[in-house]
């Protein structure tokens, strides 16, 4: 089984990299904000749509960064063969969502969040010179930073 997932990369004016902090079924991610493919939209219809579900943002996606070409086996389901997409994104209005400061920093109400659906999720930026493959948790992620970091 395949799991289509879509991420966008949003540097902002600062030269910042947008991150999305999650806890998830008990672990700590930090990746790119994104998701899952739904049957019946395309991806950058679904990135669209994950950035407006999740930061209340509209977003115009950009040009293709990068597509999986190896295997990566699903962290929550190891039935599942992971396959990620990336685009950057240009924010088309100015972010509302709360941005945090330092990684992991969630709320009581996202605390609460949690109890009832198994995760959180915050944002927060990250300046250019701290960005690096290190920054985030996922393979495929760190393969993406390494490439937009040093362009190869």
């Amino acid at each position: 089984m395949f799991n289509i997932r879509v991420y966008g990369i949003l540097i902002n004016e600062q030269k910042q990299v947008l991150l999305s902090d999650e806890f998830i079924r008990g672990n700590y991610y930090t990746k790119f904000p994104g998701g899952g493919l739904e049957v019946g939209e395309g991806t950058r219809d679904c990135l669209k749509r994950e950035f407006k579900e999740e930061m209340n943002l509209n977003v115009e996606v950009g040009a293709h960064i990068y597509t999986t070409d190896f295997y990566q086996k699903s962290a929550f389901n190891p039935a599942h063969q992971i396959i990620s997409i990336y685009y950057y994104v240009k924010a088309l209005e100015p972010i509302t969502a709360p941005l945090r400061t330092k990684e992991f920093d969630f709320d009581e109400a996202q605390l609460q969040v949690y109890e009832k659906e198994n995760e959180i999720e915050t944002f927060r930026f990250i300046d250019w010179d701290l960005f690096s493959a290190d920054s985030v948790t996922l393979p495929i992620d760190k393969i993406v930073a390494t490439f937009i970091k040093t362009g190869h």
